[in-house]
């Protein structure tokens, strides 16, 4: 599935599964795959003229309030994968993702996960999102 800069709701990267990432088996370590998902909704929005230093700035958080993960298969050192994230549901103060990570190589699905981000202030409390961040809803 390739990228589309008009789908707010869809965004694909490639990453590159590095050194430091893997065990001493050469296999990407099951932690490291939460920094990718980050990494895909860090573009994801992105794409909406945001980024998360602009909502930390605004006063806002999106915080992580829950998540999944499911292992089909391993990635391992240096090889290349393709990230597919998504914006599957969006609420006035959260955020819902789903994420695709295969191999770019053969396309072998290596993981599925799902996340939850709740929109907060400085202090914790659940707060509507922004209407610009709110967009993916839209498009």
């Amino acid at each position: 599935m390739a990228d589309d800069p008009n789908n707010m709701k869809v965004g694909e990267i490639a990453i590159r599964v590095r050194y430091p990432e893997a065990d001493q088996m050469g296999v990407l370590h099951h932690s490291k795959y939460w920094v990718y998902f980050e990494m895909g909704r860090t573009e994801l929005l992105r794409k909406t003229g945001w980024t998360y230093r602009d909502v930390e700035a605004s006063g806002l958080y999106l915080v992580l309030s829950k998540c999944a993960c499911r292992y089909i298969a391993p990635a391992y050192y240096d090889e290349e994968l393709i990230l597919i994230t998504t914006v599957t549901r969006m609420g006035a103060a959260r955020i819902d993702h789903a994420y695709e990570l295969r191999r770019k190589s053969d396309g072998t699905l290596l993981t599925t996960a799902e996340t939850t981000l709740a929109c907060v202030d400085r202090a914790g409390t659940v707060q509507v999102m922004p209407d610009s961040i709110r967009k993916f809803n839209d498009a």
